[in-house]
């Protein structure tokens, strides 16, 4: 099995920005993390961070060209308004599920909404790094 972890906008910032809210961990520890709980489940996993746009919907479209298993994405910011990334996540046929570090429900009014979530299978918020797992997980027991 292959799976695609995707991350957006300043995540790669990781224990930089705002620790209280996202953690103290860095971008490699959360990598180092991915790619130690896939070995475990014997899943390959490419990680993927951009702070752009179009470099997540290219991303997501070679996924489908390469016959990735399933897709876990950390949109970022763009979760509450990238109709662009929402409609490329729509285009591929594979499990997807949405990550949130922090329980967007709680935040700021503007980050309640997210509007890529209508291309995936679930979403996961709320449970810091470790819901990134818990993505992973859901897609072996869904294939």
């Amino acid at each position: 099995m292959k799976l695609l972890i995707i991350n957006g906008p300043n995540l790669n910032f990781l224990g930089i920005r705002e620790p209280d809210l996202y953690g103290k961990e860095s971008y490699d520890s959360l990598c180092d993390m991915i790619k130690d709980h896939a070995a475990k489940k014997d899943v390959e996993v490419e990680l993927f961070q951009s702070n752009h746009e179009g470099a997540i919907i290219d991303k997501i479209q070679e996924a489908y060209r390469n016959k990735t298993d399933g897709i876990v994405i950390n949109p970022g910011a763009y979760s509450h308004y990238s109709y662009a990334i929402l409609d490329a996540l729509r285009s591929v046929d594979m499990p997807k599920i949405e990550v949130h570090i922090t329980d967007i429900d709680g935040r700021e009014e503007f980050r309640r909404t997210s509007v890529t979530s209508g291309g995936c299978d679930g979403v996961i918020k709320g449970k810091g790094l470790n819901g990134y797992l818990e993505a992973i997980d859901t897609i072996i027991d869904r294939k």
